[in-house]
């Protein structure tokens, strides 16, 4: 591994002045991720900057009118132990601990998940799926972007030089809604999906007041499934409504061949996960899950 130079800026603002002054540095939110692909060669750079250390990036906050604020660099375990992200989000911490194994969840953040911009990763589909925004912060201030529209290839994000996300943001739930994500994987443990899929729905007099499909794995960038989501709005809530959806999002999804898989069979999954993401979230809306 090529030598770097380390640094722990304690506020964001320091942060910023590293990342601009440095336009080859590399943000460590966990290093789950970012160690490996430094020791591999996959990446390279002369200085490191450690986010653990900033308060912004380390906080999660809650308000039952304002939603949830997950800091960029939360490590899973905080996120899946939090009562108020169980109560509320209750799909969003068992994403967190689906991410690798105990070890890797004890420094591995949602954040990190997201700008590693894996078209496989876990988190990604359920944040789209919950209407999720990425605070980010650069020389040039502040702006908010939706997290459907952060990643726009393999390893790539929309981070401009000197840029940092600080913050996910959720809305609060809708009544009546439920959320979940599935994935396939070959084994049982600290696997890559195959296909995932994240869902959330609203539920209103028997019948989809709205929703929201994204699928993982099957696509350059995690994607999302807006025509998905317009089918089944307004839709009754049934079989038929659900087939038709998974129908859509097998159709939209644009997989690849590769070890993990076939393209015919990831499309296949598309249908299967997108649907049984859907009957799961339909019960997790009625209170039965």
């Amino acid at each position: 591994m090529k030598w770097f130079d380390y640094a722990a800026p304690a506020s964001l603002s320091e942060a910023v002045g590293l990342l601009t002054a440095h336009p080859g540095a590399r943000l460590l939110a966990g290093g789950t991720d970012l160690l490996v692909q430094l020791r591999a060669g996959r990446k390279e750079t002369d200085l490191v900057v450690d986010a653990k250390h900033i308060p912004e990036l380390n906080a999660i906050s809650y308000d039952a009118a304002r939603g949830l604020t997950l800091g960029a660099s939360v490590p899973c375990y905080r996120i899946y132990k939090d009562k108020n992200v169980t109560g509320a989000y209750p799909a969003l911490a068992e994403v967190a601990s689906l991410i690798g194994g105990t070890q890797i969840q004890g420094r591995a953040s949602i954040g990190g998940n997201l700008c590693n911009a894996a078209p496989s990763a876990d988190s990604v589909p359920l944040l789209i799926a919950l209407h999720g925004t990425c605070r980010i912060a650069g020389p040039r201030g502040s702006r908010e972007i939706a997290v459907e529209d952060f990643c726009t290839a393999p390893g790539r994000t929309v981070l401009q030089p000197g840029e940092l996300l600080v913050s996910l943001h959720l809305p609060p739930p809708a009544p009546h809604s439920g959320a979940r994500y599935l994935r396939f994987i070959p084994r049982n443990e600290m696997d890559i999906a195959v296909a995932g899929a994240g869902v959330e729905v609203v539920l209103e007099n028997g019948r989809f007041r709205s929703a929201r499909v994204a699928l993982s794995s099957v696509a350059p960038t995690p994607l999302y499934v807006r025509e998905a989501g317009e089918a089944l709005a307004g839709s009754p809530v049934d079989e038929a409504s659900i087939a038709a959806a998974a129908e859509i999002a097998r159709k939209s999804a644009k997989p690849i061949t590769d070890m993990r898989g076939t393209a015919d069979y990831r499309s296949h999954l598309c249908a299967v996960l997108t649907r049984r993401a859907l009957e799961a979230a339909v019960l997790r809306a009625r209170g039965k899950n």
